[in-house]
């Protein structure tokens, strides 16, 4: 990882805390950006305490990403890190994406469980197969499928069984989502996921509630798979999911998914 870019990904959490905003990831130079002039100003004051700060931060395998060296800092301001290398720094991290695997399957001895890109690939063909939706954006939807679980490569699957409640998970989520767009470099990219991850959060459009189903469904047709593959008794995550669907998609999908389960049973 360059200089430059270590110098935006690392900060303390307290500042992190301050600089959240209903777009996650800000540039001064952004035309759609909605932020009142004080709170870029914020933004600006707390990214240049971070590129000097002394705190690390911890990803959810225990890997550190350390701060930067203050000549590294210094050197940040003067050069902004290439797209080129602020690309390859973000992708290496979402390596981990294809090397975490889905907390669910882990706890109940699933042998060679998915992977959270692999869920998240397959959410995406979902989107892009799915019947057009009068009024829906297709490619939002996949776009929201490829970044919605984005923030696991840094605090890896949270699930209620590790005893952390639903806004903690949330809070370290976006903590990590705001790491990974400086890392990226900022910019019009940067926000556009920064977006796509909060709509999905919030649940605040017909989007991401589309998304919200075809995560549900994704996870039970894997149940199904692994209960006929491995002879698992899965059954709870068909429990969990029972009604509550939100779209004419997600309920028609996944009945599909329940009678197949019946008539294999």
């Amino acid at each position: 990882m360059g200089s430059g870019s270590r110098a935006l990904v690392c900060k303390s959490a307290s500042l992190v805390s301050l600089i959240f905003a209903p777009s996650l990831c800000t540039t001064s130079a952004t035309p759609q950006l909605r932020f009142k002039s004080s709170t870029s100003r914020l933004y600006r004051m707390a990214a240049t305490e971070a590129s000097s700060s002394s705190s690390s931060f911890t990803a959810g395998d225990g890997t550190t990403i350390n701060p930067p060296s203050s000549s590294a800092a210094n050197a940040n301001e003067r050069t902004p890190p290439s797209s080129a290398s602020s690309a390859i720094d973000f992708l290496s991290l979402c390596h981990r994406l294809k090397t975490t695997k889905r907390a669910g399957w882990v706890k109940r001895d699933v042998k060679d469980p998915e992977s959270v890109a692999d869920h998240m690939y397959r959410m995406g063909l979902m989107a892009l197969i799915a019947s057009d939706i009068p009024g829906l954006d297709r490619d939002k939807c996949i776009k929201i499928a490829i970044v919605h679980d984005i923030a696991e490569a840094i605090v890896g699957d949270i699930t209620p069984s590790d005893g952390i409640s639903k806004e903690e998970k949330s809070r370290r989520e976006r903590e990590a989502l705001d790491h990974m767009c400086k890392l990226l470099g900022g910019g019009s990219r940067a926000q556009e996921i920064g977006e796509l991850w909060l709509e999905y959060e919030e649940n605040s459009s017909p989007e991401a509630k589309i998304v919200k189903d075809l995560d549900k469904v994704e996870m039970i047709l894997q149940a199904l798979e692994y209960e006929n593959e491995q002879g698992k008794d899965l059954d709870e995550f068909f429990q969990s999911t029972a009604g509550k669907f939100q779209t004419e998609l997600g309920k028609a999908w996944a009945l599909e998914i329940a009678s197949r389960r019946r008539k294999e049973g």
